[in-house]
């Protein structure tokens, strides 16, 4: 185990660039199961998630091969054990992504029940309504979903409840079924979009990605080439209010500007300046006598829950009160209780927080309770007196890549030391 100590104070100066995005390339990677030559994958964060994703791939018999141009090599066309071990992957949730593609193309899978971080009731009920009434028999205990099928047919299919992984998932099964499936109520997610792209590179037809419904008339077989991950929209999100929170001046480089719009948005309601080129956004909060504003998190295009915890750090030393609403996981603001740790003065009601701006935070030991959770106290720890202490930052691990490095380029004093327990 690791903590992450921080000296707060310093205005954060300079630029950074911002890694793929490990949202994308997990659905990306569990749709080579589906391809029947080898695919390249560039800028794919160095992540455990990632990671834990190429060991999954390679217990069931994929190739793995690691590039000299940073590309890794996925063969994936002869799976011979369709099993997504519990051992490997039950603290990742990504894992549910190789069941469509896994039923889809051999017929069967076994499928550990989905970890991850603990941040609310996700169900997968809508991927095995869809797989079920696609013709898969599907079975379950308190450790594993059984699926069986000798062939999958096309459905026109709803969704209850908007889901990212639901819909990537039952796409993906789409793609090599023979006939028209018709997905209603998706995601609209830029990753949704990316997985979508890729397949189609591939040679699937899948029309409307980004949109509520998606149709996707399956191919006989799929086949790749090199595929580059979308950025990660959430890490460029996080060193925009990385810049704004200490007062500071940050470019993020290799981004796209209208993807994280409703980010730069809320940050110029708030009273920084934000602008952007082509490929880069940056921050100017060095004049800035930020106002705090409200927030109400919705499934893109609206507020990303991803970006609540990164906020409410922000609005807590902003002036003035804000009122933060989630509506997409009903037990995400386990933060809370770490922020008011450092003086934040937040009070919750259901699934609402008001919080009342301070003039500062003071350094403090606190524990990273999920990914964005731990984002939040880095942020706080930027501005906080003195020394934060941050336990459990695996949880970070899984979606930053070299946090503190990024942050110390930027000026941020911040590292890495062994955990006692």
């Amino acid at each position: 185990m690791e903590r992450l100590i921080i000296k707060g104070g310093n205005q954060l100066h300079g630029e950074v660039n911002c890694s793929g995005a490990k949202n994308s390339g997990l659905p990306i990677l569990a749709s080579t199961i589906l391809l029947d030559t080898p695919a390249k994958i560039g800028n794919l964060p160095h992540l455990q998630d990632i990671t834990t994703m190429l060991e999954l791939l390679n217990s069931m018999g994929a190739l793995i091969n690691f590039d000299e141009d940073g590309y890794i090599e996925i063969d994936s066309s002869n799976i011979s054990l369709p099993e997504a071990r519990y051992e490997l992957v039950k603290t990742m949730r990504a894992s549910i992504l190789v069941m469509g593609p896994l039923v889809a193309k051999y017929g069967k899978a076994k499928i550990s029940q989905p970890g991850g971080c603990n941040i609310g009731t996700r169900p997968i009920d809508f991927h095995l309504d869809g797989l079920e009434k696609m013709g898969a028999k599907i079975k379950s205990d308190a450790r594993y979903i059984y699926l069986e099928a000798d062939k999958l047919n096309p459905i026109d299919f709803i969704f209850p409840k908007i889901s990212v992984t639901g819909t990537e998932n039952l796409m993906m099964a789409a793609a090599i079924i023979e006939g028209k499936t018709v997905l209603k109520n998706c995601a609209k997610e830029p990753e949704v979009v990316e997985l979508a792209n890729f397949l189609n590179n591939c040679g699937a037809n899948i029309v409307g990605a980004g949109e509520s419904s998606i149709e996707i008339n399956g191919a006989k077989s799929l086949k790749s080439d090199k595929w580059d991950v979308l950025f990660d929209r959430i890490e460029a999100g996080t060193y925009m209010v990385a810049g704004a929170i200490t007062n500071g001046h940050v470019r993020i480089n290799k981004i796209k500007p209208e993807t994280i719009k409703i980010i730069s948005s809320k940050l110029m309601e708030m009273g920084a300046i934000v602008n952007s080129g082509n490929d880069w956004v940056e921050v100017d909060a060095t004049k800035s006598e930020l106002i705090s504003k409200d927030i109400s998190t919705k499934p893109f295009p609206g507020f990303p829950t991803d970006m609540q915890a990164q906020f409410m750090a922000l609005n807590s030393i902003s002036n003035g009160s804000s009122i933060i609403e989630e509506t997409v996981f009903e037990n995400r603001f386990q933060h809370v209780g770490e922020l008011k740790k450092m003086g934040a003065d937040i009070s919750l009601d259901k699934n609402k927080a008001s919080v009342k701006g301070v003039s500062n935070l003071v350094g403090a030991v606190v524990s990273a309770s999920d990914l964005r959770a731990s984002a939040s106290l880095v942020l706080a720890g930027l501005v906080g007196k003195n020394r934060t202490q941050i336990e459990d930052i695996y949880h970070i691990d899984r979606g930053y890549e070299c946090i503190e490095e990024k942050l110390t380029k930027l000026g941020a004093e911040i590292f890495r030391e062994p955990a006692e327990y």
